[in-house]
């Protein structure tokens, strides 16, 4: 539909077409995530009835379960009822914890929020800068220092630095606290609001927990966030090189702009686009990949759950967790499209 205002042509579906694209755009993705989740159930080598009635069970036993968890219908069927399932809430009951496995992931994931929010957080407020200085200092010392901290970051295997970080600032200096979320006779003692630690120890005015939580989440934020760090430094020097090479940056320097303002606002206004992707997928990759992490630091996380269900073969559990990085990645890829629009009216 087209009208007329002041003049000017104005399309007043465009809004309502952008919005219901993006609605389907985000249902196909989702319900590609289910198929993927659902058909891995069926393939991996884990029988899920055995793992509820125990291998003692006789054949009558094994059957009448079967049939009770719906296995002995259509794959087409089932996957119906898995999809019907996940969009009321339902992902089943886990075998580990035998409650549902949505009450699980609920209480789990926001310990994995938490951790992943404060390591992006130190990423960025590391990384951007320090690839802005690496790539306008390109060549130099400094350079060079940064290059090879970003290279160590990346390579060097997260259990390992966790293990070094434990006996170093726990064991040996006793700068942090250990294992855990929170000292163990604080457990309990706050309400949970939002079921971020820190955010409610805050709300219940708990400085002795906060204290007990920050003290917790320090190190393997930290450690989070140097893997993040090196991914960001690296990218953010490689996109910064690509735009200090321009004809603008030239023709700016030539008509005597001060270098900072070249490098921050010319050149690193013109990656913010490139640079937001960068960060999504870094924080989506820290909410997904913090298993060793959590292992070595007990963190009561979404990838410790995971490690759990798969020990004990806990299919419910591992789908229901797998199904919900999934969506994460699917949301921040969104927004991350939503605020490419507002930085850059040309990608609308």
């Amino acid at each position: 539909m087209i009208t007329e205002r002041n003049g000017q042509r104005m399309t007043v579906a465009a809004p309502v077409y952008a919005v219901a694209r993006f609605v389907l755009v985000v249902g196909v993705t989702f319900l590609g995530l289910l198929a993927l989740t659902f058909f891995i159930g069926r393939v991996v080598p884990i029988d899920p009835v055995l793992a509820v009635v125990g291998d003692r069970a006789t054949d009558a036993q094994y059957e009448a379960a079967r049939i009770a968890m719906g296995l002995d219908r259509p794959l087409i069927v089932q996957f119906a009822d898995y999809v019907t399932d996940v969009l009321r809430g339902d992902l089943g009951m886990s075998v580990s914890t035998n409650r549902p496995v949505a009450e699980d992931l609920a209480r789990v994931f926001p310990a994995t929020l938490e951790m992943a929010t404060l390591g992006i957080l130190i990423g960025v407020s590391l990384g951007v800068p320090a690839g802005v200085l690496a790539a306008a200092h390109q060549g130099r010392w400094i350079d060079q220092v940064i290059r090879v901290f970003a290279l160590l970051g990346y390579s060097v295997p997260a259990f390992w630095l966790g293990l070094v970080g434990l006996a170093i600032f726990y064991a040996g200096l006793g700068w942090v606290s250990g294992p855990g979320r929170v000292a163990i006779f604080y457990e309990g003692l706050v309400p949970t609001v939002t079921g971020l630690l820190v955010i409610d120890s805050i709300i219940a005015r708990d400085w002795d927990v906060l204290r007990s939580a920050l003290s917790h989440l320090v190190l393997p934020a930290t450690i989070l966030g140097v893997f993040s760090l090196a991914y960001i430094a690296r990218m953010t020097r490689s996109f910064m090189l690509d735009q200090l090479s321009q004809e603008y940056v030239t023709t700016a320097r030539v008509k005597g702009v001060p270098e900072w303002r070249v490098i921050w606002v010319h050149a690193f206004g013109a990656i913010r686009v490139p640079l937001i992707t960068v960060i999504g997928l870094s924080y989506a990759g820290l909410l997904e990949g913090s298993v060793m992490i959590e292992t070595v630091f007990s963190w009561p996380g979404i990838g410790n759950y995971l490690t759990t269900a798969l020990f004990n073969a806990d299919m419910n559990a591992v789908l229901g967790a797998t199904l919900v990085i999934g969506a994460v990645f699917i949301i921040i890829n969104k927004v991350s499209d939503v605020l490419y629009t507002l930085l850059d009216p040309r990608s609308r």
